[in-house]
């Protein structure tokens, strides 16, 4: 088993960063040699898009499980869509994160417990009324304001889990610059492709059964 720890520094002696997306360390930690491999967060001088940015460095590292101080809704969401689990809250050093997720003291977090990156417009993701609501009518603009919801169960005729996680709205296009819209409609693409893709999964390990 693999943990990814946000790191202050790149040993297991470093402070746990309370920031997910921008922290400078990831510690991929195994718990039961305490074997670990430090890679540099690239994406912490990213304008917008780090919070998913990061999860995919995560989720391409193999980690099951993310201990950190705050997870914003778009990394939670990402980091949730690759089957990982988010324990937030966590302080100390790495060594005392790990000690406490072993203990079976660290439950994972149903949501998120920061708010979006303000690169993106202070917007969630998913957030209602971002972009595509106006330009692509009710049924789709309403249904990626709730999380592929309501909107898009009307619309297209599709009903995700009732899990889904649920996101705070989002800013409205005439608030947004023209790199701000980009930059959200991106980050949405990306985290669309990573729920499709665990959604097949689920339906190939169902059709196996």
């Amino acid at each position: 088993m693999k943990i990814a720890v946000s790191a202050s520094g790149p040993d297991l002696t470093s402070d746990v960063d309370p920031r997910f997306g921008r922290c400078p360390f990831f510690l991929f930690v195994d718990p039961e040699s305490m074997e670990f491999e430090a890679i540099e967060n690239a994406n912490i001088s990213s304008a917008s898009g780090v919070g998913i940015q990061s999860a995919q460095l995560v989720a391409e590292k193999g980690a099951q499980a993310v201990l950190t101080g705050s997870c914003g809704p778009n990394a939670f969401q990402t980091l949730q869509a690759a089957g990982i689990d988010v324990i937030v809250g966590i302080s100390g050093t790495v060594k005392e994160a790990v000690a406490h997720y072993k203990s079976g003291r660290a439950q994972a977090t149903p949501q998120a417990n920061a708010p979006a990156h303000s690169g993106v417009g202070g917007g969630g993701a998913m957030g209602s009324g971002f972009g595509m609501g106006r330009g692509m009518g009710g049924g789709m603009g309403r249904g990626m304001g709730r999380g592929m919801g309501r909107g898009m169960g009307r619309g297209m005729g599709y009903m995700p889990p009732p899990q889904a996680p649920q996101s705070p709205p989002g800013p409205d296009q005439s608030q947004m610059s023209p790199e701000e819209e980009l930059a959200h409609l991106k980050e949405q693409a990306e985290l669309l492709k990573k729920q499709m893709e665990n959604i097949s999964k689920k339906i190939e390990e169902l059709e196996k059964e």
